[in-house]
């Protein structure tokens, strides 16, 4: 028998902007220098510019994204604190970027000549490749680099304001490889001021070491995903910001043995009701996790059987079931916050992933809802 109601089919993502404010308060005490609020990615599915001005009214100074685009959503939304902009192909808009007072980073010579090229003096930040072989310049190019730019820096084409680089292996503070990560950066340091440079921001420090390695904090730590609730280093308990709810659009009850999904990777044990959820892997719940995650329902957690499709979940109710257009929680806060809700953390570990790939993973087609801090809502004169 199945029940059917007239229900909304649009799962709902909900963002807890008092959570960003309360980990960059936590972040900004850790950091010895300033905090530079990352919200790349949307701001870590989050959105940039919500999390951005948060971050900046409980202590984060200035901004940091990959692309010049990112960059240009904060400007086109009043936001006048330094940004810098770390990942940009050599042909990319770097005129744009020193009218709109956007800091980039500078990671090779091919980037620095095009830099210096562009009409108006940019500052730039040095990016130097501190043992990841990813972003930044090489060693064997650090000093022809920073010799290059400090002639640049006399012509008046640019400004050198930082030297950047990240660690590789902070998330595990004990590993080896951050002592050489550390070690690199002092030198990288070393070799720009010997060219004549004075870079006034130096940063290494991402969020897990932040939390976990003052060795690696200088002028300044650049943190992303700390900001909403993720620490990648786990020594420090921050506060998840995100909660992925949907309602539940149909109810069966089913025999034992009924098959489940496509494949029919799943066969009901016994008699049982099966829920239907209207959101899947196009909607950023990742394949990979089925026959192992869970929701809850009714304050029970319940797991998902069958594979996860591209726009549909089924969920095991159990005998009791429950009704069509009752909200699941398909994972929140957690922790004394929750309510006994699947975590993102342990989306990750069902997926054999991230956090991070799970937050900055969630669809278009999810309806976002932000719940603004008192300062946020005084800002915009929304009511409270």
């Amino acid at each position: 028998m199945q029940s059917h109601a007239a229900v909304p089919s649009t799962p709902r993502l909900t963002v807890d902007l008092a959570a960003v404010a309360r980990n960059t308060r936590t972040l900004a005490d850790r950091a010895a220098g300033e905090l530079m609020a990352v919200v790349k990615a949307d701001g870590f599915g989050h959105g940039a510019v919500d999390v951005a001005r948060t971050a900046l009214a409980h202590g984060a100074t200035r901004l940091g994204v990959t692309s010049l685009a990112e960059a240009w959503a904060l400007r086109d939304a009043g936001l006048v604190v330094p940004v810098l902009s770390w990942l940009n192909p050599v042909d990319a808009d770097f005129a744009t970027a020193a009218a709109r007072d956007v800091d980039v980073a500078v990671p090779s010579l091919a980037h620095l000549a095009a830099v210096a090229a562009a009409p108006g003096r940019s500052r730039i930040h040095l990016h130097v490749d501190a043992g990841m072989a990813r972003d930044g310049a090489e060693p064997e190019e650090w000093a022809a680099l920073c010799r290059a730019a400090r002639r640049a820096e006399v012509r008046g084409q640019v400004e050198v304001v930082g030297v950047m680089g990240h660690l590789g292996c902070a998330d595990d503070p004990a590993d080896e490889c951050n002592a050489l990560g550390r070690t690199r950066f002092a030198w990288a340091v070393e070799v720009a001021r010997s060219a004549g440079l004075r870079p006034r921001d130096r940063h290494l420090a991402a969020t897990a070491a932040t939390l976990a390695d003052p060795r690696t904090h200088h002028t300044m730590s650049r943190v992303g995903a700390g900001l909403v609730g993720i620490d990648p280093s786990r020594t420090t308990a921050l506060e998840p910001a995100m909660t992925l709810t949907a309602p539940l659009v149909q109810v069966r009850r089913v025999r034992a043995g009924t098959p489940v999904g496509y494949g029919h990777a799943h066969r009901t044990a016994r008699a049982t009701h099966l829920g239907l959820l209207p959101l899947g892997y196009a909607d950023g719940l990742p394949r990979v996790a089925s026959g192992s995650a869970e929701v809850l329902v009714r304050g029970v957690r319940r797991p998902v059987v069958g594979r996860i499709s591209m726009d549909q979940v089924v969920v095991d109710l159990g005998a009791a079931g429950a009704e069509a257009g009752e909200t699941v929680t398909v994972f929140g806060p957690g922790g004394p916050g929750g309510a006994g809700e699947p975590t993102v953390a342990e989306w990750a570990t069902w997926a054999g992933t991230i956090e991070h790939e799970i937050v900055t993973g969630i669809g278009a087609r999810v309806a976002r809802e932000v719940r603004a801090t008192p300062h946020l809502r005084a800002l915009s004169g929304s009511p409270a």
